[in-house]
């Protein structure tokens, strides 16, 4: 018997929504990006089609990563010339913002800004469901607990201060001491976003330990979001293969997984996964759940010519 299998574009319907972000063009192996008052130029080796803005704007910007797959020495230019003069000073972190949350932008060694963009479509169905969840469960009781959310591999936490907007009890984990303070600083200048008591629960440690922890001690979680890394360490040295270690970390979610959990987001970066293949192995996970499974294209719509440009594979599991 033949499943019929969708692949779904996940995007924003309205780009105005973000406004202190846009993807103003593509081509020959590279995306022309505004982040806040910044302009950058950053690889994207699937643009193997031309550019469409004029060379000038395209030089106008105020930093471009390189690739070493183009044989330069990988790394940020900063010039700060996106107003045609150029500046040497440094770029600090700035503050960007979407739906009323707020989160520190800076260029990183990883080509990274510190959020990724194409994410907001996941920002929005999580505090729209969580919110959903707990309006629900609040008619049937007006005492019942917050929603407990998990962020694996969270970065700095821009899809956990929606969950914590929304009212979900968050925990917050990641290998990456650097990374989890800069998910506190993005914590701290919503403060005025969240309930009175609230806070993330952050925790610096390898993921799959974590979650074996956690098992241990019983605990459970309604939701979780996870975008594992193509190839990392643990603060103890510990590798991260994905192709190795996805099975395994799909194992241990199932077992922190409450009774009725409300979803899980899956998502890659990795160049050799598909969106398909995050959608069968989400859906072995969560055979015993009664839901459905979506999966599909990280996208952001291309201001130059309207076109959907994709740069992540994701799958979501939601209950019925």
């Amino acid at each position: 018997m033949l499943i019929d299998t969708k692949i779904k574009l996940f995007y924003l319907k309205d780009p105005k929504d973000f406004s202190d972000y846009e993807l103003l063009d593509t081509g020959d192996g590279e995306k022309l990006e505004k982040f806040g008052k910044y302009i950058f130029v950053r690889p994207y080796e699937d643009a193997v089609w031309p550019k469409t803005v004029s060379k000038k704007e395209w030089e106008k910007v105020d930093g471009k990563f390189w690739s070493s797959k183009i044989g330069a020495k990988a790394g940020w230019t900063l010039s700060l010339a996106s107003d045609g003069v150029e500046d040497k000073k440094k770029i600090q972190k700035w503050e960007m913002e979407y739906k009323g949350i707020k989160f520190l932008a800076s260029p990183t060694p990883f080509r990274h800004l510190g959020f990724f963009p194409e994410q907001a479509s996941h920002w929005d169905f999580i505090e729209e469901k969580i919110r959903e969840w707990q309006d629900v469960r609040r008619q049937r009781s007006p005492d019942v607990g917050r929603l407990k959310f998990l962020n694996l591999f969270g970065y700095t936490g821009v899809a956990s201060l929606f969950a914590l907007r929304a009212g979900a009890e968050v925990t917050h984990v990641d290998a990456s001491k650097q990374t989890l303070n800069w998910a506190k600083e993005n914590e701290k200048i919503n403060s005025d976003q969240f309930a009175q008591g609230q806070s993330l629960r952050v925790i610096e440690d390898d993921v799959l330990k974590f979650l074996e922890r956690e098992e241990k001690r019983g605990n459970k979680y309604d939701a979780i979001i996870m975008d594992p890394p193509k190839f990392g360490r643990g603060p103890k040295g510990e590798i991260w293969k994905i192709e190795e270690m996805l099975p395994k970390l799909l194992l241990q979610v199932q077992k922190v997984l409450s009774d009725k959990p409300l979803f899980v987001i899956l998502t890659s970066y990795a160049t050799d996964s598909s969106s398909l293949s995050l959608g069968y192995a989400l859906a072995e996970a969560m055979k015993d759940f009664k839901g459905q499974i979506e999966q599909g294209e990280l996208c952001i719509l291309e201001k130059s010519k309207n076109r959907f440009i994709s740069l992540a594979n994701t799958a979501i599991w939601s209950k019925n």
